[in-house]
This record gives C-alpha cells, structure tokens and sequence, in this order.
C-alpha cells in the first residue's frame, strides 16, 4: 500500500511539473514557444519574426535569419510538435 501511495504522488508531481515546464495554452490544449526553432536555445521575446500571423522568437538574432530563408517549414514543424505560436499583435 505504500509502494502504491508513493507511485501515486511521484505521478502527480510529474503531472504537475510538465503543465509548468512546457506552458500549455488552456485554450488550445497546445504547448506554448519557450525553445528557439533553430538552436534550440531558451527564447529571448525580443528577438521575434510574424510570419502569415504568427510570432516566432528566438534564442538570437542570427536564428531570425535562418528563420526568414524558410518560415513556413519552421512554423509547420513547430505546430507538429504541438506548440501553439502567438498570434501577431493588432497594428495600433
């Protein structure tokens, strides 16, 4: 019974810690950007491409270059992996 209770709360606590590790979009069920399509490196939401949009960040400016030879390839592999961009902010 234990054993059992310890399963249990370890389940819960990987639960719990992947809803905070990938920011789930409650609206789309989706996961929300916090990796750079190129390098992979942690966004810096300075950094960013709007592309047909969407809002692309990336880890650094040269990412954003990269980004621009082939956005719809990096958007579709992307939203494949279930990661649900920003959408682009109205013009004021």
């Amino acid at each position: 019974m234990k054993r059992l209770i310890s399963v249990m709360a370890v389940l819960l606590v990987l639960a719990f810690a992947g809803v905070t590790v990938f920011a789930a979009d409650p609206t789309s069920g989706g996961k929300a950007q916090v990796t750079c399509p190129i390098l992979a490196g942690k966004i810096d939401k300075s950094l960013y491409a709007d592309y047909e949009g969407k809002r692309v960040y990336f880890c650094c400016a040269g990412c954003k270059d990269d980004f621009n030879k082939d956005p719809a390839g990096y958007i579709k592999k992307m939203e494949d992996q279930g990661i649900v961009l920003e959408k682009t902010p109205a013009a004021k």
